[in-house]
């Protein structure tokens, strides 16, 4: 009796290994997906009243970090998803007149391990020495104080957001390739302004320039939207650079009260560079190169406005963190905490080369954006300065000028 011509196919050897192999893989897929895991990681930061806007094309932003912690995770979660790895912000906003204690109580209860920090000097010191800081990480997304860098450096601290030291030098590299060697500083009042023109003047020390004048700001706050404002500053701005001849204005106005006017009104024709004019930054709104245009694009389309500064050094810090978790194939905190301060980390960070934690004061190894109104000028570090382990190490403080004791 023959046998039907279906019945033979259905018995071809290969068919039927193949039917096996599927049945094996469905059988086994379920359990080879990792088991989801999730990382919560803490943010806290502080109520600020954001500062008057100068002009009309300024934005009032009272959530500046917070947007870019929340891209972070969202980062980490694209990432981590693969491995079974869930990322989860915690986040903390201190009232004025609040300190960190109670949110460093809030994160060790909830076992959390690495909080952003997104606080000023002094709030970032007590966050770091309250009770349950000593087992956590934080990273101080908001400070540049070069004293968090030396003498009241933290061994549970590290540094996303440049350092001043890290601006000046990387302005000064910029002008000195210029062969602006002859600069007139002009500093406001206020202690983070002079705190600036220190690092300016240790930059200038270093690069080989020269500060021909150096002056205070003392006429009050430049105020244009009065109405007698403009005719005020037409006389006050030319009085006060009525100065010899020089190449380059460098203004340390971290108070934003007077830096923005100088442009086109100062005596002499000069170019005006530092906290304003030609700035240097850890992250401008004009920056579209190596890759920063889809990042730009993804943090205005969550936020509804432009990736600021400290959005950025909050971005890192969890990037950081997802970054050594998706390379560990692990979420154990201790694990994580080595590899970000090991040889082996890098981040990409959008700015043309990898980003590294320095094991002497726990500051994020970065380029500094040379940046105009409209336009990325330049990255600094420049052609020509070179270092004994990487060029990133000409900005900032380096390891042998370096007094933090951990």
């Amino acid at each position: 009796m023959s046998i039907p011509k279906i019945q033979l196919g259905l018995l071809d050897p290969r068919r039927i290994r193949l039917a096996l192999a599927f049945v094996m893989l469905l059988a086994i897929t379920p359990s080879a997906l990792p088991e989801p895991q999730t990382m919560v990681i803490g943010y806290v930061g502080e109520q600020r009243k954001p500062p008057p806007p100068l002009g009309p094309l300024d934005e009032v932003v009272t959530d500046d970090g917070l947007q870019g912690a929340r891209l972070g995770i969202a980062d980490d979660a694209s990432t981590g998803r693969f491995l079974g790895q869930q990322f989860r912000l915690q986040q903390v906003i201190l009232a004025p007149g609040k300190t960190p204690a109670e949110a460093v109580k809030e994160f060790a209860a909830a076992g959390v391990s690495f909080v952003v920090a997104d606080l000023d000097a002094d709030l970032l010191l007590k966050a770091s020495d309250a009770p349950g800081a000593e087992r956590m990480v934080l990273f101080n997304s908001r400070a540049p104080d070069d004293r968090l860098r030396q003498e009241d450096c933290r061994k549970n601290v590290l540094h996303t957001i440049p350092s001043r030291a890290m601006l000046a030098d990387g302005l000064a590299q910029y002008l000195v390739w210029k062969r602006w060697r002859h600069w007139f500083l002009l500093a406001g009042p206020r202690p983070e302004d002079q705190a600036m023109a220190v690092a300016f003047r240790r930059a200038v020390t270093r690069f080989g320039a020269e500060i021909t004048i150096d002056q205070p700001w003392t006429f009050r706050p430049a105020n244009g939207r009065a109405d007698t404002g403009h005719v005020t500053l037409q006389t006050e701005i030319p009085a006060a650079t009525q100065v010899s001849d020089y190449d380059v204005l460098v203004v340390a106005d971290e108070a934003d009260e007077f830096g923005a006017y100088l442009e086109g009104r100062t005596a002499l024709p000069r170019p005006v560079a530092g906290t304003q004019g030609l700035i240097a930054t850890g992250w401008s709104a004009v920056n579209e190169e190596w890759g920063a245009t889809q990042l730009q694009d993804r943090f205005h389309k969550q936020a509804g406005r432009w990736m600021l500064p400290s959005d950025y050094a909050a971005w890192l810090a969890v990037r950081s963190i997802g970054e050594a978790a998706t390379r560990l194939h692990s979420l154990d905190p201790t694990a994580i905490a080595k590899y970000l301060r090991s040889d082996d980390f890098l981040l990409a960070g959008f700015k043309g080369q990898g980003l590294s934690f320095r094991p002497w004061d726990g500051q994020m190894r970065q380029p500094i954006l040379i940046a105009g109104p409209r336009l990325l000028v330049s990255s600094s570090p420049q052609p020509g300065f070179l270092h004994q382990r990487t060029p990133l190490d000409t900005l900032g403080i380096d390891l042998e000028e370096s007094t933090c004791k951990f």
